[in-house]
């Protein structure tokens, strides 16, 4: 307990300086009291917010609590991150008064300008573009692919983390509709399909239930579908909860691939599709076993690998001869919920984030999906939810 204390400590003191510099520029520039005294009494209502928001409890409590800290701790986020905006510019105003000149006061209307966008655009993120979904069709070419499935289209979506949408179907129903009406060969769905625990799950069995695709739907687990996010009383009761992941798969229609494989054939020709559970870089656990799930890796079969991590191409399949596996396909970044353009900070943790990848050797490709819902944060600013068209071509 002591690191999310001192955390909340060391924050708390931080922003009680920026408000303290906040007021003392409103002072200043207004005659009136009243703005200053609004402004004081605001910073202490945001001081207890926050003491309030940690204090609730995450791991132990219900969904319907952790839903209220992820909206509460985005309020404070959104909230002083453009105060600090705010801070930047206006210090930057202060520079002249090195040399003993006068401060640049259109810095203070510049940095209140940045700080109403950075709030607008922290709440646009939140209310419209979390649920505005994007189609992505992209066209890959592999030369060994069998002539039967020259154009064949593989659907993948990803982390939907529905949980977040509580008992509310309406979105899920959306996306479901919207992927049905794509008409694909082959639906896949890369994992985390929940926040915590299963029982997430139940409001939207019956939407999800109606994904429909040529050769099926086939799924993987994410690192949050194993409820190891949650605090549970005994471990039978985690047993429990995974064996509800197991049944309610099934009762969705989805062929759930736990480090298995299966072949999809077209006339005379076949691919194989393989299924990993989640194989993941620190501190993620690892469960995936891809020898089970396939043992012979170098055969000449055409094969597509679901696995939820990315790290998991970059560290066994990625330029590696002893592997023949044409195509991963992934989740888990989220692309960390915020794209700029081509830019994401997701940079800083995972080599490959978004979109499709290949290795020096053009041998194995992989593609990652930043897939539909949100975790921690109920936003996307940028990194709009996806779905990924995936047309499979014969390379001439």
């Amino acid at each position: 307990m002591r690191l999310p204390i001192l955390t909340m400590i060391i924050l708390i003191v931080v922003n009680v300086f920026v408000d303290i510099y906040i007021w003392r520029c409103i002072v200043n520039k207004e005659r009136k009291r009243w703005p200053g005294v609004t402004y004081a009494w605001s910073s202490l209502f945001f001081i207890i917010f926050i003491i309030v928001t940690v204090a609730l409890p995450r791991r132990s409590g219900s969904d319907a609590v952790l839903l209220a800290v992820m909206w509460m701790l985005y309020t404070y986020l959104s909230v002083y991150l453009s105060k600090y905006v705010f801070c930047i510019i206006s210090f930057i105003g202060l520079i002249p008064r090195l040399w003993r000149g006068k401060r640049w006061k259109a810095m203070n209307i510049i940095g209140s300008v940045a700080a109403v966008a950075v709030f607008l655009t922290m709440w646009w993120g939140a209310l419209i573009n979390r649920t505005r979904y994007q189609i992505k069709e992209v066209e890959i070419e592999f030369a060994d692919l069998p002539d039967a499935f020259d154009g064949y289209r593989v659907l993948q979506f990803s982390d939907f983390h529905v949980g977040t949408y509580g008992s509310d179907t309406t979105f899920v129903s959306e996306i479901v509709d919207v992927i049905n009406n794509q008409r694909a060969d082959l639906v896949l769905f890369t994992g985390d399909i929940v926040n915590r625990r299963t029982d997430e799950l139940l409001p939207q069995v019956k939407p999800l239930s109606r994904l429909k695709a040529a050769d099926e739907v086939y799924s993987i687990l994410g690192n949050h579908d194993y409820g190891d996010y949650k605090k549970w009383p005994s471990a039978e009761m985690k047993s429990e909860n995974m064996n509800m992941m197991y049944r309610l798969q099934r009762d969705m229609g989805w062929n759930l691939m736990n480090n298995r494989s299966e072949y999809i054939r077209r006339g005379n020709d076949s691919i194989a599709l393989i299924g990993v559970e989640n194989w993941g870089d620190p501190p993620f656990t690892v469960y995936g076993d891809l020898d089970k799930a396939y043992p012979m890796q170098s055969d000449s079969t055409f094969k597509i690998l679901m696995t939820h991590n990315p790290a998991h191409w970059s560290e066994k399949i990625a330029d590696n001869d002893t592997v023949n596996i044409a195509l991963s396909l992934s989740g888990h970044t989220h692309a960390m919920q915020c794209q700029i353009g081509s830019w994401s900070p997701a940079e800083w943790r995972y080599d490959n984030w978004g979109g499709l990848y290949d290795d020096l050797s053009s041998r194995h490709k992989l593609y990652v999906n930043i897939g539909l819902g949100t975790v921690a944060l109920p936003a996307r600013i940028g990194a709009t939810p996806e779905i990924t068209v995936l047309t499979l071509r014969k390379a001439h």
